[in-house]
């Protein structure tokens, strides 16, 4: 039997004092005691202990080009010139570029308190736009990358076809994205057993609407179904309101309203962004069940808007939390970032705040590790028995927690610290993967990553 004494330990319920936490081989817990007396020689927590939090979408090779793009490059930067930029890099990644720039992301993303990804995957082909003799190359240097940092991961391929509404034909730069939905289906059939021999989920990420033609949404998400029937569905919705105007000129309709009509949208979906809706459409989108994929620090470089959570909360809209662009790689910061954006739009404080969890860094992250669990489609909701034993330990000697109550604690991580600063440990299915802030494979790592950034910027 595995098991860790936690002093502290934020249940789904909330707080509570002196957990005893047990976990079998298989990493899942078995045993959730609070008030229990230690064990002779059970490990004592050295803070606080979270539930790992899931990073329900990222964009894995777009972490090696973060803060190249923060110049003026036409009179009026959008996410449009942005994604201009975005291609010229995606165009130069290789097989074994992309392993290394996601085996260091995934380290990073450990270290900062997370402890599964949603990849969200769309380069699929040679620079060519040519498909690799194993077409699974870039999906399984995704999966080894997860298996070599220890981080769990739910791989979404991408589901992309067309450049615009009305299935306007592909542009040249596009290439590499480009699959017909037998060929994905395909996909997903012949990388299932590299996914199921690492404990990783298989779902499905049409790119948007503005990507894939009606037709084949329909049809990919049959044949989804038809291969694992609570597989994830993950999509991007309603993130710039050119977009929205896009939509209403094409259907008539706003995308999230076609979506809901056209679609059989449901606990297994995540709506990524869905930035821009109507109030009709925050309280039709909720009622699915369907999970909000918040991303807030690349909302914000990117220009997109902001989410009205108040509004999705007052549905019973579920939510997590993503690093999408990776602009920033910390999971606190998702959390400080979002409630500072409803501040700034609201001018109110702790606006995520609840009658159930006051304390606003405790009901973000509980709201959070649901939400994300949902999305990945993975066991991995919180410390309780039957989940994944994913746990994130504070360090209670930092000198931004020292001698504060554990809730306090939580706050001062999320709002007070350089917020990966006072993470100590972190456990995945029971594994520990960050020991005294710090992953065994940081240094290699990094070094990998670096090399391989080197490579893959575009010459100016």
């Amino acid at each position: 039997m595995n098991e860790l004494f936690a002093p502290n330990a934020l249940l789904p319920t909330g707080w509570a004092r002196n957990v005893l936490l047990q976990w079998d081989e298989a990493g899942r817990l078995c045993t959730v005691a609070p008030d229990a007396v230690v064990p002779q020689g059970t490990p004592v927590a050295p803070g606080p202990v979270l539930p790992g939090m899931p990073n329900l979408h990222s964009h894995a090779f777009q972490r090696a080009f973060a803060g190249l793009t923060e110049y003026r490059g036409e009179s009026q930067d959008s996410f449009w010139s942005w994604r201009n930029l975005m291609y010229r890099f995606a165009a130069r990644i290789t097989p074994e570029s992309l392993e290394a720039i996601a085996t260091w992301l995934y380290v990073e993303m450990l270290e900062a308190g997370y402890t599964s990804v949603c990849e969200f995957h769309y380069v699929h082909h040679d620079q060519d736009g040519t498909p690799y003799a194993d077409d699974a190359t870039l999906s399984q240097a995704l999966l080894r990358a997860a298996r070599n940092a220890g981080m769990g991961i739910t791989l979404l391929p991408v589901l992309y076809q067309t450049s615009g509404f009305g299935a306007k034909p592909p542009r040249a730069d596009q290439a590499r994205f480009i699959r017909s939905t037998d060929n994905m289906l395909s996909l997903l059939e012949r990388i299932t057993p590299a996914a199921q021999a690492q404990g990783a989920v298989l779902g499905l990420a049409p790119h948007s609407l503005r990507a894939v033609p009606p037709d084949s949404l329909a049809a990919a998400v049959q044949g989804l179904t038809a291969l694992s029937p609570e597989a994830p569905i993950h999509i991007h919705i309603a993130e710039q309101t050119q977009e929205v105007d896009d939509c209403i000129a094409w259907s008539g309709q706003r995308p999230v309203q076609w979506l809901l009509e056209h679609a059989p949208v449901d606990e297994r979906w995540c709506l990524v962004h869905a930035t821009h809706m109507t109030p009709q459409e925050y309280a039709d989108a909720a009622r699915t069940g369907a999970v909000a994929g918040i991303c807030p620090t690349t909302e914000a470089n990117l220009g997109d808007g902001i989410f009205d959570m108040p509004l999705w909360l007052q549905h019973g809209g579920r939510w997590g939390v993503g690093s999408d662009s990776h602009a920033c790689v910390n999971a606190a910061e998702e959390l400080l970032m979002l409630e500072y954006g409803q501040r700034l739009s609201l001018r109110q404080r702790n606006v995520l705040a609840n009658a159930a969890q006051p304390e606003v860094a405790t009901a973000m992250t509980l709201q959070a590790v649901a939400g994300g669990s949902q999305a990945a489609g993975r066991a991995i909701g919180g410390i309780a028995v039957g989940q994944q034993a994913d746990l994130v330990a504070l360090d209670a000697q930092h000198v931004a927690l020292r001698d504060l109550p554990a809730h306090s604690m939580l706050s001062a991580h999320v709002f007070g610290s350089h917020r990966t600063s006072a993470i100590d440990s972190v456990w995945v299915a029971g594994q520990r993967r960050i020991a005294a802030g710090r992953h065994a494979l940081h240094g290699d790592a990094a070094h990998a990553f670096v090399t391989a950034r080197s490579a893959t910027i575009a010459p100016d």
